[in-house]
């Protein structure tokens, strides 16, 4: 375990690479016996300074739950982070490009929570009765930690390398649609790049959700009421540039889309 001076030290590293828009050099390679409950206490840390600084905790996003993404980043196990008020975008917006160190784009499901999750025993029909609405979300990545022969260790510090969301489409109630079966078409300047299916997420996306109640309950932690939930992608992660206009089709669940200027 990593003492608490270094843990500060590397939250503000992190904080400074995301105000500068810089990346800094691989955690790992610099504290070789940095374990997985080091990383969330920089990440705690982490966020603690940014809501410090005025932010506000609106969420949660789970990554690497689908095989795709574990194939894509050469990690085998999910990881989590928190969403705050100034990552959510509404779709149509224009993207400052220069606001991330690098973007890559992923297709996810958002759960919006009616009710309070709390583990470590929530099931995936106590996520389904929990959650108010589900609507369409892609996931703006952005890592402020070299990405070369970066380990679970060095992205979970990062924030789990969440940069921003955007949020569109049709909500719609968890028991409306079969969410296993909803589909989507990620396109880039009018060229479809990745598509997906969402039960790629743990074999349906309500059991991303009900894996984050339960590994929070672990740090003491629990889903709010309100909270939105970046379920985890079903797409392998895109490459964005500036000038790119970027579109989600969700067949019956709606459209999403932004510019990156």
């Amino acid at each position: 375990m990593l003492d608490q001076p270094v843990i500060d030290a590397i939250a503000d590293e992190l904080v400074a690479a995301d105000r500068d828009r810089t990346t800094v050099p691989l955690l790992t390679a610099r504290h070789p016996g940095m374990s997985v409950d080091d990383a969330y206490a920089v990440q705690r840390v982490w966020a603690d300074r940014r809501i410090a600084a005025g932010a506000r905790l609106v969420g949660r996003k789970i990554g690497l739950t689908s095989k795709v993404m574990q194939v894509a980043t050469g990690i085998t196990e999910p990881d989590y982070g928190v969403i705050l008020d100034d990552m959510v975008i509404e779709s149509g917006a224009s993207v400052e490009f220069d606001r991330f160190s690098n973007v890559r784009i992923e297709v996810e499901l958002a759960f919006v929570l009616a009710k309070p999750l709390q583990g470590p025993n929530t099931t995936i029909f106590d996520v389904l009765d929990a959650t108010a609405y589900v609507v369409p979300a892609l996931e703006i990545l952005n890592s402020h930690i070299e990405m070369q022969g970066r380990t679970i260790v060095d992205t979970i510090s990062d924030n789990a390398a969440m940069g921003a969301m955007v949020l569109g489409g049709r909500p719609v109630k968890a028991d409306a649609v079969d969410l296993r079966w909803v589909s989507a078409l990620l396109s880039r300047n009018q060229t479809i790049e990745e598509s997906g299916v969402a039960a790629a997420v743990l074999g349906h996306p309500a059991m991303g959700v009900a894996w984050l109640a339960n590994k929070l309950a672990h740090h003491g932690q629990s889903l709010g009421a309100g909270e939105i939930i970046l379920a985890g992608s079903f797409t392998r992660p895109m490459w964005v540039e500036r000038g790119d206009t970027v579109h989600a089709d969700y067949g019956q669940l709606g459209t999403i889309s932004c510019r990156f200027e």
